[in-house]
């Protein structure tokens, strides 16, 4: 058997604060082309009607393997909660109408709930971990007639799950690019900012965070040099706007400072935004993300209560937030906070006390957040099960959301006072 034609679907249709590029799901394309395969692409997000352009894909491809990226489960918005899975499957049911060929899932989405997600959508597989590694192999193993069960990261529907996913040890092997990404992304469309990705995994342990299902605990990076020469490319493509999607831009420290030299040196007129973990933000930093571009941060530092904040695992304290914060303002940088409340350990005392803490930080956005959904496999679920809130058994793929007693309704009315 030759090369296979895959046809690869991206299912998310929600634009979550910004435009959205299916940034995995072109990691996988270039990888599955740089294996030799035929790769074909529907982004759903830009489809009027994606059901129909799957049919007319299939139609005029042929695929042998069709592969579906999900994002997102759900919202994560506790009060009316929009259950994204459902979206995904007349996606999976126009697939089986009109091919034979056995359906992969993958994606963020899919890594926390990789048994619950096939069995919920009736797909054949499931890819966890890095994609771009695991999907090639089990094309081969497809494409050679044999079992893909076994394959590190695979799952397959009505058996008993395989190995763990595995991770790579360094990213300078993985493809950060593909024409799929390029075709979906117009340079004029202001509202765009390509996201670039640098490091993978995350050692930090919050109570509530399925990160580490994702991309795992270790900390991996790409080396500084193809990133700048990936900005770069893209800078000569015509886009002026990044977003770093690493989890931690600070983290590790060293490499910033490098990735900011480097980014300085591409030349001017980029921006760019990313994500801080609000610690330890020491002020060559803050100034070299400034020279380099860096016109926006998010600080999620969830609450300005010190209890709850240790309830949840983290390890800074509201001062370093502060000390961030202000450090990043007097360079010029945009702050948007990100307050989580509801909480284990949270009282109306301590949300007053974030409340007025977040107010004095004077930050240029702040989004507030009521109750937090609960991941499999999180010290939240564990003490929620431990709690009487879930069962053992609870998968978890219909949300499912922690609020600590004695808040309702008030934290409802306070929230809503704020707007």
């Amino acid at each position: 058997m030759g090369p296979m034609r895959v046809l690869l679907i991206s299912s998310n249709t929600e634009r979550i604060n910004m435009v959205t590029l299916p940034l995995g799901l072109g990691f996988v394309a270039a990888a599955t082309r740089r294996a030799g395969h035929e790769v074909s692409v529907v982004d759903a997000l830009r489809e009027p009607d994606p059901v129909l352009a799957i049919q007319r894909s299939i139609a005029a491809f042929e695929p042998n393997v069709i592969g579906i990226s999900v994002r997102n489960i759900d919202d994560q918005a506790r009060d009316a909660p929009r259950f994204l899975l459902a979206q995904v499957q007349p996606l999976v049911e126009a697939c089986r109408a009109s091919s034979h060929a056995p359906i992969v899932l993958g994606g963020a989405g899919f890594s926390v709930f990789p048994e619950a997600a096939l069995r919920y959508l009736g797909a054949d597989l499931g890819v966890q971990g890095d994609g771009e590694v695991v999907f090639p192999e089990l094309l081969r193993r497809l494409e050679e007639g044999k079992d893909p069960h076994g394959l590190a990261g695979v799952h397959v529907r009505g058996r008993n799950p395989g190995p763990e996913p595995s991770f790579s040890e360094r990213l300078d092997s993985l493809p950060q690019w593909d024409e799929a990404l390029q075709a979906a992304a117009d340079p004029a469309v202001s509202e765009l900012w390509v996201p670039v990705q640098t490091r993978r995994g995350c050692p930090n342990d919050c109570s509530y965070c399925a990160t580490a299902h994702i991309q795992g605990r270790r900390i991996r990076i790409r080396p500084v040099g193809e990133v700048a020469d990936h900005v770069a490319r893209l800078a000569g493509l015509g886009y002026r706007r990044l977003y770093f999607v690493d989890n931690s831009f600070n983290i590790p420290e060293p490499y910033a400072l490098d990735l900011c030299g480097a980014l300085r040196r591409c030349g001017a007129g980029l921006e760019w935004r990313c994500i801080l973990y609000p610690q330890d933000l020491r002020e060559e930093l803050a100034a070299a993300m400034a020279e380099a571009g860096c016109v926006e941060v998010s600080l999620g530092f969830e609450s300005g209560s010190l209890p709850v904040l240790r309830e949840m695992g983290k390890r800074f304290t509201p001062e370093d937030v502060r000390d961030v914060s202000d450090r990043l303002s007097a360079h010029g940088i945009r702050r948007m906070g990100f307050l989580l409340l509801g909480g284990p350990g949270e009282t109306r005392e301590t949300v007053e006390e974030s409340l007025a803490f977040a107010a004095s930080l004077r930050l240029d956005a702040l989004r507030v957040t009521v109750g937090i959904r609960i991941y499999p496999g999180t010290k939240l679920a564990r003490r929620a099960v431990t709690e009487g809130l879930l069962r053992p058994q609870d998968d978890l793929l219909l949300p499912r959301f922690y609020l600590a007693p004695g808040l309702e309704p008030w934290i409802h009315d306070r929230v809503a006072a704020l707007r």
